[in-house]
């Protein structure tokens, strides 16, 4: 199979699972509850989709658009229909629309897991400096692009944490660091300032370097897998205030479209075929990218990751957006009425789809080029 077609059936699969398990999460949880579902559908609704089986009730379809999925809950926009979705108790109906975001988020943990166990435990091992500020501290010090910290202040430096506590309480301190440039070690003298945010910083930009070690157990790989998803998590709901405050591109602020999407499985698929070519790089040779042999998989946590998050922001139509419409039942025991908040859905509907559509075309008019790290 050719490059081309590879990405193009991964591209299918992975977008395509992850709305799926999205949906599957919804469906799962409104059984449990016993709210009852009318349609379970593989693919975008169309019309003559295939009836695949029926089963307690819920037939699940195989419609003409192969891309993603759909649960189709028995009222559930009408709190007059007895057995739907709207008509269910508030608590029920925030464990169905929360459902699917975390089957999204346990999807990525999941990812996580299985690279850990293919590659080890990645271990921070050296911390070096990718770039330098203008007019910083690190500038004034003579640090240089390529430089590996050593140590600070006597105290050994193998990640960003490490770093952290060699500054910690030193703004305006001359701190002495040991460095690597080259093969030769140097000390250099640093005095750190503080950053608008109130962080101790020296001004540069880095790249941590791992090792791996092997899982001690099961539950080690799922506490660290864990951690990728809630670091990924933290990332993304940070990434419009960077925005916002200038310190993000307006380029990679961009929203990415399908497009955008395959350009990057395609670019991950190119670096997972190489490497695959390629003789396999020792446990304990720094690396920056802990999964740097299973860029695609990493690529699909991600979005698995993108998905849960973006359903749950509070807009119109989004899970996160009916769940805002929840709250105050749950909290007063007075519901909005439900004409209001389906004209509210349906206007946040139509937004959404003008915008993924500016989004998509976008992409073609004027193509942001994406370059994986």
């Amino acid at each position: 199979m050719n490059e081309t077609a590879l990405t193009w059936l991964i591209f299918i699969l992975a977008f395509g699972g992850m709305v799926i398990i999205h949906e599957f999460g919804h469906f799962i949880a409104a059984r449990l509850v016993k709210v009852e579902v009318e349609e379970f559908g593989i693919g975008l609704p169309t019309p003559g989709a295939i009836t695949m089986f029926t089963w307690q009730g819920t037939r699940f379809t195989l419609n003409w658009l192969p891309l993603g999925g759909f649960v189709r809950p028995k009222g559930e926009n009408d709190p007059n229909i007895e057995g739907g979705l709207a008509a269910a108790a508030p608590w029920k109906r925030l464990v169905v629309l929360t459902a699917g975001p975390l089957m999204n988020l346990i999807t990525a943990v999941l990812i996580f897991g299985f690279m850990l166990t293919r590659v080890g435990i990645p271990v921070p091992a050296e911390l070096m400096v990718s770039d330098i500020v203008p007019g910083s501290p690190a500038e004034a010090a003579g640090l240089q692009s390529g430089d590996i910290l050593l140590s600070g202040r006597g105290l050994e430096i193998h990640g960003y944490e490490d770093l952290r506590t060699v500054l910690d309480s030193r703004a305006s301190v001359p701190t002495p660091f040991l460095i690597d440039r080259n093969g030769k070690q140097m000390e250099l003298t640093v005095t750190p300032t503080v950053s608008e945010d109130q962080r101790v910083i020296i001004g540069i930009y880095f790249d941590e370097l791992y090792v791996h070690q092997p899982a001690t157990s099961p539950l080690q790989v799922l506490q660290v897998s864990t951690r990728y998803t809630y670091n990924s998590i933290r990332f993304l709901i940070s990434l419009p205030a960077q925005w916002i405050r200038g310190a993000l591109p307006a380029e990679q602020g961009r929203l990415v479209g399908l497009k955008g999407i395959y350009d990057i499985l395609g670019q991950s698929i190119e670096r997972d075929l190489n490497a695959s070519s390629a003789p396999p790089p020792s446990a304990q040779e720094p690396t920056a990218n802990p999964f740097s042999t299973m860029w695609t998989l990493s690529i699909i946590a991600s979005l698995s990751i993108s998905l849960g998050v973006f359903n749950l922001f509070p807009f119109p139509a989004l899970d996160g957006g009916r769940i805002i419409f929840v709250i105050p039942e749950l909290l007063f025991r007075r519901r909005v009425p439900h004409q209001f908040e389906n004209l509210v859905h349906g206007l946040g509907m139509a937004f959404l789809l003008a915008v993924m559509i500016y989004v998509n075309v976008m992409e073609f008019v004027n193509p942001v080029q994406i370059n994986l790290p």
